[in-house]
């Protein structure tokens, strides 16, 4: 009874954007819909984050467009744990974080949160050296300097959560049409080859095979399923109010959130595609030794717009990442060790962090992007290791009758959940033993 008790008297997720978002109730479909639409947008830039870009953009670089599954397989399995994760938040009226720290001891909990919170650290990186490379190429001010800039992406954070959270999910979501325009043209301009393309959605044995390649590819997973997107799809999708007493309420809410989701990860989905047809357009066989993103930069530079929305749309992706970040951050800290501190303070302390290897990393390489690209594709590896600590607890949960009741994961969906999180588990280790 103390146990419930103290669960009942538990903080909401996100208290003050919990059920803050009415929804019609009797309305049309379309109109539900886009009652329900802008959390997954806040999902989908986590997938399509600097971390993405530059796994995306080298591995067609690397291999053409062989990884072009990887992406695929991550994107299906982005859209299962992602459906699993609102799901959860909706019917129990709890996140991910919150329950898992209602049923594992103290000390298990406070690990997760510490594995958690590195995970959003490597984010971080991802988003610090993204950011950096944008303000360097619109400002034409040093890398280093950029570096520092980022930090002060805190006050960027503030003005935005001053403006409301259906607002946040607007300007997100104008973000991610920018990005895909930007792409979608430029691999247009490109012509790639489409039958190789398409052959390329097929796996080959040699992605396990090859080491630099399956480094690449868990890179790629790292990038494409974030564990902290678990905790924070867990928590946004009880942004919406439900009446958890009506079964009807509970399973409406469930179908449009899951459609938003699914629809918001296919556009990632298709602009981390676009990523990888360039990168192999563009650097397959080259032997490039610049950096990537100044590359694709250079390579847009018949067009002095274009050249310039992608470098904004840099900055703005890296900057928007920042929102999801923040967001997981609290939904973590408040879940596993029920520390609550102003979101600019938590912010500030995890940015100052995550800052410091890069600039280490800087200013050893003296700027050099392309080196400094090679600690952001370690910190999307590190994403996948992380990975099933997020997901082993979901699929646990999702699976729980007596928790979720007739929401539980249908058959499918469970032994499906179980064989990712097996496969994920195994190629992680086969990693770490090559790499050692």
């Amino acid at each position: 009874m103390k146990t419930d008790q103290k669960q009942d008297n538990q903080q909401k997720s996100l208290d003050e954007v919990n059920g803050s978002i009415k929804v019609p109730k009797n309305a049309g479909f379309w109109r539900t819909l886009l009652a329900y639409t802008g959390p997954g947008s806040l999902i989908a830039v986590g997938y399509m984050d600097p971390g993405n870009w530059i796994t995306s953009i080298g591995g067609g670089a690397q291999f053409k467009y062989a990884l072009l599954s990887v992406i695929l397989l991550s994107s299906l399995i982005a859209m299962l744990l992602q459906s699993m994760a609102a799901k959860l938040g909706i019917v129990t009226g709890k996140d991910l974080a919150q329950l898992t720290r209602d049923r594992t001891s103290k000390r298990v909990g406070f690990v997760l949160w510490i594995i958690t919170e590195l995970a959003i650290m490597a984010t971080d990186v991802a988003e610090i050296i993204g950011s950096g490379i944008a303000i360097e190429l619109l400002f034409g001010i040093p890398l280093i300097v950029g570096i520092l800039i980022t930090s002060a992406d805190v006050l960027i954070l503030l003005l935005l959560m001053r403006l409301g959270f259906r607002k946040i999910e607007a300007i997100v979501a104008t973000l991610v049409a920018v990005v895909l325009f930007v792409f979608s043209y430029e691999v247009i301009l490109s012509q790639p080859n489409i039958p190789e393309v398409l052959k390329g959605y097929l796996p080959t044995y040699k992605i396990v095979t090859n080491t630099p390649m399956l480094y690449l590819a868990l890179g790629i997973v790292g990038a494409t399923i974030m564990p902290h997107d678990l905790y924070l799809g867990s928590s946004i999708s009880q942004t919406r109010r439900v009446d958890r007493s009506d079964k009807n309420s509970v399973k409406n809410t469930i179908r449009f959130t899951t459609i938003d989701s699914n629809i918001q990860l296919t556009i990632a989905f298709v602009v981390n595609c676009l990523l990888l047809v360039l990168g192999a357009a563009l650097f397959y066989g080259t032997n490039s030794s610049l950096g990537r993103f100044v590359d694709l930069f250079r390579a847009l530079n018949n067009s002095p717009v274009l050249s310039m929305l992608f470098a904004i749309a840099l900055l703005a992706s890296g900057q928007s990442s920042t929102i999801t970040g923040t967001l997981s951050g609290q939904i973590i800290m408040e879940g596993f060790i029920h520390l609550h501190m102003p979101l600019w303070i938590q912010r500030l302390l995890t940015r100052l962090i995550s800052v410091t290897p890069v600039l280490i990393f800087a200013i050893i390489y003296h700027g050099n992007e392309a080196k400094i690209e090679q600690l952001l594709t370690f910190s999307q590896v590190f994403l996948s290791i992380a990975l099933p600590f997020a997901v082993v607890p979901l699929v646990i949960f999702t699976n729980d009758e007596k928790l979720m009741g007739e929401f539980k994961n249908h058959a499918w969906v469970k032994w499906t959940s179980w064989l990712i999180t097996a496969v994920l588990i195994v190629l992680n280790i086969y990693l770490i033993l090559q790499i050692i």
